[in-house]
């Protein structure tokens, strides 16, 4: 391949669309004001915001006023959480989770617990989804607040969140969904599903990073309690100076997503598939996730003979992941795949691949080829190890 790199690091971050960088560019030369001023900049900020309100809840089909704007998904996941908890501490202390979340959810109960609240961690099933009769039987009279991933940012599993949502609902639990690899990539009706709290984060769908929104649903009891305090703004929940260049970016990412979804998912499925029945003989290959519900963007091998830290860099040019990008500076193998029942040798050797809108069939043929050598050089290194 001609080019310097090839990037299959689509769960970590996308490209920005170039339709979304010149709707950034265009505030910050006529609409760089403060949205909260009376003046004519100001009111030409604040229409920019709406306009990327409406269009972001198109995407999720809810009202614009159930969105909070963040800093991000990691943000939202904070606010979403421990703002919850703390609200309702007088409806229960006991909450609800699994040990295979993002960090910006598992982090926040582990410090929860530090605070006097209780955490039932319930562990996936063998591909990574939770029974929702599991999810059910773990419920307490005390339980308040439940947490689940919608799309797993390391293995793509896909997790019943109509299901868990209506456990939920029947028996007065707050349920928050961290969909930072759904919002965007997936059809999601939140008039329709079951969900209190919603997280998301702009640079998974080829917005801009440092912005991301909250849904908190129009419902009672559903309320959080902020993190921050200083100022008026978006209801005093989360109180600051809007970023009107990175919310308008964020809108048009979210209408360009709207309008391409089923073919984003199409182009996916196919490069998935072309990946895998070009590297599915190998020898001892282990697929993490769920091989058939999974979503298409994301694809985790893993090899068992094979050292990680060796793989990754025989794979360049290739930008692949070990593990989530929040997590890949520590030398240790996922606590995801562990989870899984995966060793730690299989983990330490998972190689996560993830495709998007600019992803080709020549890069994934190049890519599955380039790995599968990769596998058989390290191989013939070390043969009295071999599968």
């Amino acid at each position: 391949m001609a080019a310097e790199f090839i990037y299959l690091d689509y769960a970590a971050s996308t490209p920005v669309d170039e339709r979304v960088a010149e709707r950034m560019l265009e505030c910050r030369g006529s609409a760089y004001a403060n949205s909260s001023s009376n003046h004519v900049a100001g009111r030409r900020s604040r229409d920019n915001i709406e306009t990327a309100g409406a269009q972001l809840a198109a995407l999720l089909n809810t009202d614009p006023k159930t969105l909070i704007w963040t800093s991000g998904a990691t943000e939202s996941d904070n606010l979403a959480i421990a703002g919850a908890a703390r609200y309702r501490a007088q409806r229960g202390r006991h909450l609800i989770t699994m040990p295979t979340e993002h960090k910006a959810v598992t982090d926040v109960f582990r410090m929860l617990e530090k605070q006097g609240f209780e955490v039932t961690w319930l562990e996936p099933g063998e591909c990574g989804r939770l029974d929702p009769a599991a999810f059910k039987a773990a419920l307490r009279p005390d339980t308040q607040l439940a947490s689940i991933m919608y799309v797993n940012n390391e293995t793509g599993v896909i997790q019943d969140i109509e299901a868990l949502g209506n456990v939920c609902r029947d028996n007065d639990v707050l349920f928050h969904v961290d969909a930072a690899q759904a919002v965007g990539k997936i059809p999601i009706d939140l008039n329709a599903l079951p969900v209190d709290l919603l997280s998301l984060t702009g640079h998974k769908f080829y917005g801009p990073k440092g912005i991301g929104a909250l849904y908190i649903a129009d419902r009672p009891g559903c309320h959080v309690e902020p993190l921050f305090f200083g100022g008026g703004q978006q209801r005093r929940i989360r109180p600051g100076t809007l970023p009107s260049d990175l919310i308008a970016g964020l809108g048009l990412a979210a209408e360009i997503a709207d309008g391409r979804l089923r073919d984003d998912l199409t182009h996916l499925a196919a490069l998935r598939a072309a990946f895998w029945n070009r590297i599915r003989d190998i020898d001892g290959l282990l697929v993490n996730g769920d091989p058939d519900s999974g979503f298409p963007g994301i694809l985790n091998v893993s090899v068992s003979d094979i050292e990680g830290e060796s793989l990754l860099l025989s794979l360049e040019p290739l930008c692949v992941a070990t593990g989530s990008a929040c997590n890949s500076q520590i030398q240790e193998p996922s606590y995801v795949l562990r989870a899984l029942g995966r060793s730690d040798l299989e983990a330490q050797s998972s190689i996560r691949f993830s495709f998007g809108r600019n992803t080709t069939a020549e890069e994934v043929e190049f890519a599955a080829g380039h790995y599968a050598r990769a596998i058989q050089r390290l191989r013939d290194l070390a043969p009295g190890d071999a599968a």
